[in-house]
């Protein structure tokens, strides 16, 4: 294994023999990203790179394509790159490669995503933060953390602020734990998409415009199912939505808590869910997001079943949701001093398997072992015309998912 540490002196000797300039004052260095691109380029299997304590500048996106490296700073707070100046490349950094290890480094302000790893394998995200430092605002990139299409992932420590879609997002991949992060002001605080097998844990996603999303979308390579959803303290995630339009987040209602779209086989207990002022946990359907027409691609299943809540705490939420229909809805059933139950479901469920009207006990959303079972089923497919409230006919059990196998988290 070799070790490319980046201190001043050898940043200095790149830039000088690509004749750029490099400025070093104190704990701060300015640069051009032609070093740090350098060794990547460079980099072998097994080889190291260390990014001292400091600010770099970059112009344009940074890229490594080659298996076995690791790139470490000396902490998420002192090793910065920083993009804000970028007017180049899709990413801040873009990886493809497997055996992947990126640590104690931060990603501010990429003019798209902050950092995404695209088809690789054994991938450790540790104590990586991604962050748009105006705050919430339209013109962030999508995501921040984003390893699509990977297998056996590990993101821990990890915090992510900003993004304009997803600040952790996992999508079309399988074996993935997420733990111990922090996900403020996105859109979507962590977001689960198309992937099996996830486990969710020990976050705390606050200040989002949804705290933690399950979600299939149509027409990408993969269906997810078995995702855990745990011990997570999911807080006050009230930020207007600032997605672009057309976009599945761009319908999330602000004041989410949990939401589970199109997704089966979801367990979701021991969380702490405060003051989420739509709902504390939606599910729903493709068809109540903004991907109406492409819902019915071939061989898509639309119909979130066998979803298991149980054992979570509630505080507050359900005042004031974040939508007309919904603020009109929740009126209207419950009046304006009420507030929505702590579960709200669209009401979609495929035809075919209703028996006597109502999903079979397989196939049901389940609420165990809380103060109340009660599901308001919004009955979307009809405009509303008829919600009602369920508490019996959720009052089930589903065997518990198994967790993740995944050598990387021990």
């Amino acid at each position: 294994m070799t070790r490319l540490v980046l201190p001043a002196i050898l940043l200095l000797l790149a830039a000088c023999a690509q004749e750029e300039a490099v400025e070093v004052s104190g704990d701060s260095l300015v640069m051009d990203e032609t070093a740090l691109q350098t060794l990547m380029l460079k980099a072998s299997p097994g080889d190291v790179i260390e990014v001292p304590a400091g600010r770099i500048t970059f112009k344009r996106a940074l890229s490594l394509n080659v298996d076995g490296v690791t790139l470490r700073g000396a902490g998420m707070d002192r090793t910065v790159l920083d993009f804000s100046g970028q007017v180049q490349g899709a990413e801040g950094l873009l990886v493809t490669a497997s055996d992947f290890t990126i640590e104690d480094i931060a990603i501010e302000d990429a003019k798209g995503d902050a950092l995404k790893i695209n088809e690789g394998r054994n991938i450790v995200i540790r104590r990586v933060r991604t962050e748009w430092t105006s705050g919430p605002n339209p013109n962030n990139g999508a995501y921040g953390i984003y390893p699509v299409q990977t297998e056996n992932t590990l993101i821990e420590e990890s915090v992510a602020i900003g993004a304009s879609d997803a600040g952790i997002y996992v999508g079309q991949s399988r074996n993935v734990v997420v733990r111990n992060n922090r996900a403020e002001y996105n859109v979507a605080g962590i977001e689960i998409e198309n992937t099996i097998d996830a486990d969710v844990y020990d976050n705390v996603a606050m200040n989002n415009t949804g705290g933690i999303l399950v979600f299939n979308m149509p027409q990408l390579s993969q269906e997810g199912k078995n995702t855990r959803v745990y011990n997570n303290r999911i807080e006050n995630n009230n930020t207007g939505n600032f997605a672009a339009p057309g976009g599945a987040v761009a319908g999330l209602p602000t004041g989410t808590g949990i939401s589970i779209n199109s997704n089966d086989l979801v367990e979701v207990f021991d969380n702490d869910l405060i003051g989420n002022l739509t709902a504390h946990i939606i599910v729903s359907s493709v068809y109540s997001t903004n991907y109406s027409g492409r819902e019915a691609a071939e061989g898509f299943d639309p119909y979130p079943e066998t979803i298991f809540i149980h054992g979570n705490r509630y505080a507050g939420g359900g005042t004031a949701p974040g939508t007309e229909e919904l603020a009109v809805l929740k009126d209207t059933v419950f009046g304006k001093r009420g507030a929505f139950p702590n579960v709200i479901w669209d009401g979609y469920a495929h035809p075919e398997r209703l028996v006597d009207g109502v999903l079979p006990p397989e196939l049901q959303i389940c609420i165990d072992n809380e103060a109340s079972t009660a599901v308001l089923n919004a009955d979307s497919a009809n405009g509303f015309a008829s919600p009602v409230v369920n508490e019996a006919e959720h009052a089930c059990r589903h065997e518990p998912l198994p967790a993740v196998n995944l050598a990387l988290a021990e």
